[in-house]
């Protein structure tokens, strides 16, 4: 079973550290209180730990089908 992250926007990245902010971008998280479902990775995860003080992050599991398309 694959786990998603549900990040969510909590503290505004206004004033902040650039690289920070691209990064908060580069999650997709544009408004506070804006919710992304990703996929955890590594990559993800070294995100998130960059911007940790501005995000809330909760652990879901994804349901996958076992019929594949295509």
């Amino acid at each position: 079973m694959t786990m998603m992250l549900e990040i969510t926007l909590k503290k505004s990245p206004i004033g902040r550290v650039p690289a920070h902010r691209k990064t908060v971008r580069a999650l997709g998280l544009t408004k506070l209180n804006k919710t992304v479902r990703l996929k955890e990775t590594p990559a993800i995860r070294g995100m998130v730990r960059q911007v940790g003080y501005l995000v809330e992050v909760r652990r879901v599991p994804t349901q996958e089908s076992s019929h594949e398309v295509g």
